[in-house]
């Protein structure tokens, strides 16, 4: 299933201008890949992480809707500041949307929570 048939052209935009206000506000790349998962979940999302521009410094958020599957990988610089069990904690609230049926929410609820709770953790300019 294409992200394209689950998503409206205001879902898109939605989650679009939330990627680009979270990698404003954290300065990491944010990547969403919501389809089929072919194999291994785990596996899968850590190949399309690893085929990012710059993959330690990039955040990928998997989700397969018709397996109830997520994953988030996140890149060395990123769990420098960000830390797994705080993206763990966001992935719960995502879990939470998508069983409520709020695919859209739960991604961009999840999207702004990993930036802000990554923004906390800047150095001081």
């Amino acid at each position: 299933m294409a992200a394209g048939e689950l998503f409206s052209d205001d879902d898109r935009r939605q989650i679009d201008t939330t990627i680009r206000t979270a990698e404003q506000l954290s300065r990491f790349e944010f990547s969403t890949y919501v389809g089929s998962v072919a194999g291994d979940p785990r596996s899968f999302a850590t190949q399309l992480h690893n085929t990012l521009v710059v993959p330690q410094k990039s955040l990928l958020i998997m989700v397969d809707p018709q397996q109830r599957v997520l994953e988030v990988v996140t890149g060395r610089k990123v769990r420098e500041r960000l830390p797994d069990a705080d993206v763990l904690a966001v992935v719960a609230v995502m879990q939470g949307e998508f069983a409520e049926g709020d695919l859209v929410g739960g991604i961009v609820r999840g999207i702004s929570k990993l930036a802000e709770m990554s923004r906390r953790s800047l150095p001081a300019s």
